[in-house]
């Protein structure tokens, strides 16, 4: 195929400062860009740093750009860029104003270009998640217009209007089409249209369609769960999900195989503990969904004072559908004996702002999104850390394995102190666990080397 046209929600590159879970950008950026590692299920495998190595203890790291990197501009890629960019992302803020956390994830660590091709970390501590950290860092320059579309990735930007559409070029002697237009198509049931209307040939994130997705047999169709986790943090400083009773009282009290069903139309499965099926330390766990068993969820609330009325907050959209998992979530607290108030905040980006303030109420709808089991037990679960997602969450024993997880240096050591963590959380549930979307692609028959991840991003080969 010459060409391949295809349907995103968005077509923007944004800043090099941005690190995003935008799945359209996602898709963008790695065919015109490089992460600097590449994260599969868990692990990291080489990309723009094709080598790494570390001392035994874990606190040294060296790593190697691919031999051969350039720019599409024709620049070399070399270990000052990959330094700079680090730097811009460190200092800069999110989409709603907050510092990023990889300021405080480095905030210790000395990074130097040991050589031109060479990146040298140093640590006081151990720090094997480094490799979880630059997996999220897609390096990029601006052009000369001051575009931030100039990777060294298999596909160049030959044209580029926010928001709009792009059309690569696909970089000599690479594989995948000659070329890929891009549009941006913000409703998914217009992506769909298009798509039976021969106007493209590929569409992303059809799982967003309003009611149920027939999966007409006409195209050929791709899924995948998304590592991204909807759930509901639960005030613990204050009010009743103080009492780790009650929070695994709500845990037993929703349905999330039915809510999979009702509101997501099958294309969601049931969450089992912080992170998705895909995150490091899941497999090893081997966890299952905590049953839905409203009698034991009565039991467990029997002597936890609830303090009145539970106020649960949602805002409109991020994560999708979240007034109708409101609403199913507030039913069901109902139906054990909780009497609920559901408060809508119409401002998305306040929203976020509210929650990092802990203006939470007593539970409050939010889509954890990195897909490092590292970021989310530092950002959202740690007590020692109480960094801007924290809400109180305080237990010794998963304190105690954070640590050790933080410590651990290869990959078998790693993924056991994780299994251990998310095993602890499981068990003392910090959040009510709900569901991972699953993300759906189609496109025309006999269209080859399509799929989507489990970060949502569409392969392209």
């Amino acid at each position: 195929m010459t060409t391949l046209t295809i349907a995103l929600e968005k077509v923007d590159f944004l800043p090099p400062t941005r690190v995003t879970d935008d799945t359209s950008v996602l898709t963008l950026k790695n065919l015109v860009f490089e992460p600097l590692l590449k994260w599969v299920d868990g692990f990291v495998h080489p990309a723009l740093f094709d080598g790494w190595t570390h001392s035994p203890d874990g606190r040294e790291w060296r790593f190697t750009i691919r031999k051969g990197a350039v720019f599409h501009d024709g620049k070399p890629c070399v270990a000052e860029d990959v330094l700079a960019f680090i730097d811009g992302i460190v200092e800069a803020v999110d989409t709603f104003g907050m510092k990023w956390s990889y300021a405080r994830y480095l905030k210790d660590a000395r990074i130097t270009a040991e050589a031109g091709d060479v990146v040298r970390v140093e640590n006081p501590e151990p720090f094997a998640d480094i490799l979880d950290i630059f997996s999220e860092f897609y390096l990029c320059r601006p052009d000369a217009a001051g575009r931030p579309v100039l990777g060294t990735g298999r596909y160049r930007v030959a044209a580029f209007e926010p928001l709009k559409h792009a059309v690569l070029e696909r970089v000599k002697d690479e594989a995948g089409p000659a070329v890929i237009a891009v549009l941006a198509e913000k409703q998914a049931d217009a992506r769909l249209a298009q798509l039976e209307a021969g106007f493209i040939d590929a569409a992303l994130n059809l799982e967003r369609v309003e009611g149920r997705l027939a999966f007409d047999e006409a195209f050929q169709w791709g899924r995948a769960v998304n590592t991204l986790s909807v759930m509901y943090y639960l005030n613990c400083s204050d009010g009743m999900f103080r009492s780790p009773a009650a929070r695994l009282a709500v845990n037993h009290a929703v349905d999330t195989a039915a809510m999979a069903q009702r509101i997501f139309h099958g294309l969601a499965v049931p969450s089992s503990s912080i992170v998705s099926p895909f995150h490091l330390g899941m497999a090893k766990a081997g966890l299952t969904p905590i049953a839905y068993d409203p009698e034991k969820a009565k039991r467990l609330l029997d002597g936890v004072d609830t303090g009145g009325r539970i106020r649960l907050r949602t805002p409109t959209y991020m994560p999708e559908r979240a007034p109708e998992m409101s609403r199913f979530v507030a039913e069901a607290l109902e139906d054990v004996g909780l009497a609920v108030t559901i408060e809508t905040e119409p401002d998305r980006p306040e929203y976020a702002r509210q929650i990092g303030r802990k203006e939470m109420g007593d539970m409050a709808i939010f889509d954890s999104s990195p897909h490092s089991t590292y970021r989310i037990l530092n950002d959202k679960i740690s007590s020692e850390t109480k960094a801007v997602w924290w809400q109180g969450y305080d237990d010794a024993e998963t304190e105690r394995l954070i640590k050790a997880a933080n410590r651990a240096v290869n990959d078998a050591e790693r993924e056991a102190a994780y299994a251990q963590c998310l095993t602890r959380l499981h068990q003392a549930p910090p959040w009510l666990y709900l569901v991972h979307p699953v993300d759906v692609f189609a496109a025309r028959k006999g269209i080859g080397g399509l799929s989507v991840d489990h970060k949502g991003t569409l392969t392209i080969r």
